[in-house]
């Protein structure tokens, strides 16, 4: 879930820096298409039936799902040639999750690098909340810029969680056999 987050938000940096004045719209639709559908399945997956301990669950399977609504809903609007005012008004909302989310992380001192973990969730959330603006002041390559290294920064922590627990989670589970085989 981390790595497709990853690979949405380098998509997405890369769609405000290029994509937000580009003639050729439709080149996002498959990576965005694909982001979405991946953070869709499993975050609706991790929400349902609650797979880690705690409000883990709640964190990142809640904040998976609207991750994935907000890039199907792009990767769609893009396909139609719609107007993503109102898209942005939803990741505006859904950037308030994850801010609350970041925070509360922090504050609770969940995950084992919670300070880096809640900082992820904010910029990300800071990225949602900025879409608006971005689509208002598109023309501007500094704010597109600024909004574009938030985004990669946030990606770059998430990408070091993601690889360390594929790391991690490789050596704890390798000894584990599914329930159904036990």
């Amino acid at each position: 879930m981390l790595i497709n987050m990853v690979a949405g938000l380098v998509l997405l940096a890369d769609y405000v820096n290029r994509g937000l004045v580009s003639t050729n719209q439709k080149q996002w639709i498959p990576g965005f298409g694909i982001t979405g559908g991946i953070a869709l399945t499993t975050g609706l997956h991790m929400t349902f039936t609650w797979p880690v301990r705690g409000s883990f669950n709640i964190a990142f399977g809640e904040t998976t799902v609207l991750f994935g609504v907000l890039f199907i809903a792009d990767a769609i609007a893009l396909a139609f040639d719609w107007d993503l005012w109102t898209v942005a008004i939803y990741a505006f909302f859904a950037g308030l999750v994850a801010l609350v989310v970041g925070i509360r992380i922090i504050n609770l001192n969940l995950t084992r690098t919670p300070v880096l973990t809640g900082i992820g969730f904010i910029l990300t959330g800071l990225g949602g909340i900025c879409a608006a603006p971005a689509l208002y002041w598109k023309a501007n390559r500094t704010w597109r810029l600024t909004g574009a290294a938030i985004l990669i920064i946030a990606a770059l922590i998430w990408a070091f969680i993601g690889y360390l627990a594929f790391w991690n989670h490789l050596e704890s589970f390798q000894k584990w056999v599914p329930v159904l085989m036990r």
